[in-house]
């Protein structure tokens, strides 16, 4: 596990940032950054706090740091408000659609220098054609981890291990839609940016099949339960397991044949901004090679910039999980923006698939209930009848 960087790396960044430093506000500002839980490196096991040293290098400018577990439950934030945001990090589909809705700021790359320093593959992405309103912040692919020591290996054969009943009660889900449903559509051959509501109700109704064995739907809770061994089996983020596995040795990850998705996180300022300048010196701080590096040693994710691996640990820079080989990647798909009507159609059948047979089992639930009520009555009043019965034949035995 890698330490702190050196006092020479601390030095350089602190040294590198004193022009941006100066030309920043005197009064001193408070930007608020909503990133996914456990997504930088916070000081914990000897790694940066990245957001401690970002505060030294900029003493004007303080963090006010908060998380979500979704895309989903990010956006629902934004789009009903009640709170300012200086900087989010979606993932690529979730940037196109605030792209279309109007809800991100461009951004100002003259106070984002680094931003310079992006690996050509990542540049003008299909969700960001112009490359105006993100920069990458990681990227990864969405596998199984599963543990060793009650798994079969010969049952890893793909996703249908999700629906293997051998595990029942063991296995995990993402508690999010457009996760879950590309499971079912890569294990049903489909696309998983398909809008067809035949199609969406196929992967339904196959995830609506393995809901019986399913122990949980989670995002941030499969670290301890995974962790701890109370589940065995979870579809989660590859960056994500690297992290879990130095805490149980015992795991693994696959990457099924049937394809995978493959994802780009990004870093956008949204609309309404209180302090957009402040913010994107964040982000050109987070990109930097010595902090991406850095950063990335702790979260385990790729990088989009090449030059933040000679900052990274080896280990990780050369970990098949982190940077698969490009025969392995041809298998990885990105999600697209659905529309507002396939996002729809798809939360619905969502709804439809977490709350199956809910009634049945609360009717079942009722009619226990009711019967140990009969039986508690019945046996009270059985009682009753006894010790009212002692009573006259005691009553009868001591009568003068």
């Amino acid at each position: 596990m890698k330490r702190l960087t050196s006092v020479l790396l601390l030095l350089f960044v602190l040294f590198s940032a004193l022009p941006l430093t100066a030309s920043a506000a005197d009064e001193t500002v408070t930007i608020n950054v909503y990133n996914w839980g456990q997504y930088i490196a916070d000081g914990t096991d000897g790694y940066m706090d990245i957001i401690d040293e970002f505060e030294k290098a900029y003493p004007n400018i303080k963090v006010n740091y908060m998380t979500f577990d979704s895309n989903e439950s990010m956006y629902t934030k934004l789009k009903t408000g009640g709170s300012s945001f200086d900087i989010i990090f979606p993932s690529d589909y979730m940037v196109e659609k605030l792209i279309a809705e109007d809800m991100l700021e461009p951004l100002d790359f003259e106070n984002i220098p680094n931003a310079a320093l992006l690996d050509d593959s990542f540049r003008n992405p299909s969700y960001d054609p112009e490359g105006r309103y993100s920069v990458p912040y990681t990227w990864g692919c969405v596998g199984i981890i599963y543990n060793t020591q009650y798994v079969n290996e010969a049952d890893v054969t793909g996703w249908e291990l999700l629906w293997n009943p051998t595990y029942a009660g063991k296995i995990l889900m993402f508690d999010n839609p457009r996760d879950a449903f590309a499971i079912a559509q890569f294990e049903e051959g489909l696309d998983i940016n398909t809008e067809d509501p035949e199609e969406l109700a196929v992967a339904a109704e196959k995830l609506r099949q393995e809901k019986n064995l399913v122990q949980a739907y989670v995002m941030d809770q499969i670290f301890d339960k995974m962790e701890r061994g109370e589940a065995w089996i979870a579809p989660y983020y590859a960056g994500d397991y690297l992290y879990m596995v130095q805490e149980n040795p015992d795991l693994a990850f696959y990457l099924p044949e049937e394809g995978f998705n493959l994802f780009v996180d990004a870093i956008c300022v949204p609309k309404g901004s209180e302090h957009k300048k402040e913010a994107e010196l964040f982000i050109n701080f987070l990109i930097s090679p010595e902090i991406c590096g850095e950063n990335l040693d702790y979260l385990g994710y790729s990088s989009p910039y090449s030059a933040a691996k000679e900052y990274t640990d080896p280990e990780i820079a050369g970990n098949p999980v982190a940077y698969p080989d490009e025969e392995t990647l041809a298998r990885g798909k990105s999600f697209s923006a659905l529309s507002e009507e396939g996002t729809q159609k798809m939360n619905e059948l969502w709804l439809a698939v977490k709350t199956a047979d809910a009634s049945t089992t609360f009717y079942l639930i009722l009619t226990g209930v009711a019967i140990v009520a009969v039986v508690f009555l019945w046996v009270f009043f059985k009682v009753r009848k006894r010790r009212r019965k002692a009573r006259r034949c005691q009553k009868w035995h001591t009568k003068p």
